[in-house]
């Protein structure tokens, strides 16, 4: 089937004028359309967004050990442009994050009804005190290697982002001999600049919804944000509005280029109205779509990528190129797959989104699939 009349965001994503032709589950030519054709015209083709930090979504949450609730996500993922994603876990207990791991690779086995996954990002248990943010104190546990190996055996070694305090007991020691088996990431860390400094050469590679939750950038302590921008670490930023002020998404694009990985971090509340909701065995309340802990903390996010792409470009004023990177390239490229997703581009697969002039979503494919 040909997908013509789009304006299209080509493999050096800069927007084309060419027809896409879908075969199977992959992007199979591009050029003129010919018969069995979708017009498309007044509509924007870019790859399917990925989002490799996502809690949960339209009430249903990924670390609730419940496959029915997986399934939720993944469709409504799909419905918001979201084609592939982690499921993110929190800081639970043994047993609970143990049935959470159990419920992905059950549903991963069984095969999703909307957007797939590429794994699970384990946010938590590994993560400072002091910087907890909306993770439970008294599940938090001390960087342990055979733990780890644990968690991610019970879910068939489906872990690709593991978060970790570089500071807190036991972290470097950690650090070192797990960083060949899975991605690390800083976060939840009052480290100071050389401890990021020392972690990222002994094998973290990647930063967790930076500023948030970790030491700030001033110009006598850099701070964990200030070892982020003098390496060459991959960075994630919530680009609700609410996390970051538009003027410092902004300049932290131009800072990061091509090293920032725009994420959701959503929450059971996104897609919902107001109300009380639960992250991590914790209260959240959602007012005017912020979700905080009763002291203020913030807890998530309510918004959708899709709808944080729209902000990134309207209100933060980000070219609309970048962003879209950011949202399919860059995390493809964490995951090492952007040699099959993160592009529209031949033999890659046919994960597309088309949003209309307004930057909404209008239509989805799903491994060549129409979802949306």
């Amino acid at each position: 089937m040909w997908l013509k009349n789009a304006v299209v965001m080509g493999g050096d994503f800069r927007p084309v004028r060419t027809d896409v032709r879908i075969e199977g589950e992959k992007i199979a030519e591009l050029g003129q359309a010919g018969e069995d054709a979708l017009d498309c015209a007044g509509l924007i083709l870019i790859p399917g967004l990925i989002d490799i930090h996502t809690h949960a979504c339209d009430g249903a949450d990924a670390s609730s050990g419940s496959v029915e609730e997986l399934q939720k996500i993944s469709r409504f993922e799909a419905m918001h442009g979201v084609t592939s994603f982690l499921p993110t876990t929190m800081t639970l207990s043994d047993e609970l994050l143990l049935g959470a791991m159990k419920a992905i690779r059950t549903f991963d086995e069984q095969g999703p009804e909307g957007a797939y996954i590429h794994g699970i990002n384990m946010e938590g248990p590994y993560l400072s005190n002091k910087k907890r943010g909306a993770h439970k104190p008294e599940w938090l546990h001390r960087p342990d290697a055979a733990h780890f190996r644990m968690m991610n055996e019970a879910s068939g070694g489906r872990v690709r982002l593991c978060s970790i305090a570089p500071e807190v007991e036991g972290a470097m020691d950690f650090i070192r001999e797990v960083h060949g088996e899975v991605k690390l990431s800083i976060a939840h860390t009052a480290a100071d600049y050389d401890q990021a400094m020392t972690a990222f050469d002994a094998g973290v590679t990647h930063a967790t919804h930076t500023y948030n939750a970790m030491s700030g950038f001033a110009h006598r302590a850099p701070g964990v944000v200030g070892a982020i921008f003098d390496s060459n670490v991959t960075a994630e930023l919530i680009c609700d509005c609410l996390h970051i002020h538009p003027a410092v998404i902004r300049s932290t694009f131009k800072m990061l280029g091509r090293r920032l990985v725009m994420i959701s971090d959503s929450m059971a509340a996104t897609g919902l109205s107001d109300g009380v909701y639960e992250l991590g065995g914790l209260t959240v309340y959602v007012r005017d779509g912020a979700a905080t802990l009763e002291d203020g903390t913030i807890a998530g996010s309510t918004t959708p990528l899709s709808g944080d792409l729209k902000k990134t470009v309207q209100i933060a004023k980000v070219p609309f190129e970048d962003v879209v990177y950011a949202c399919t390239a860059a995390p493809a490229k964490v995951l090492n797959a952007y040699d099959r997703v993160g592009s529209i581009e031949v033999g890659k697969t046919a994960d597309l989104v088309a949003l209309d002039a307004d930057l909404n979503v209008e239509r989805v494919w799903v491994r060549g699939r129409r979802v949306r």
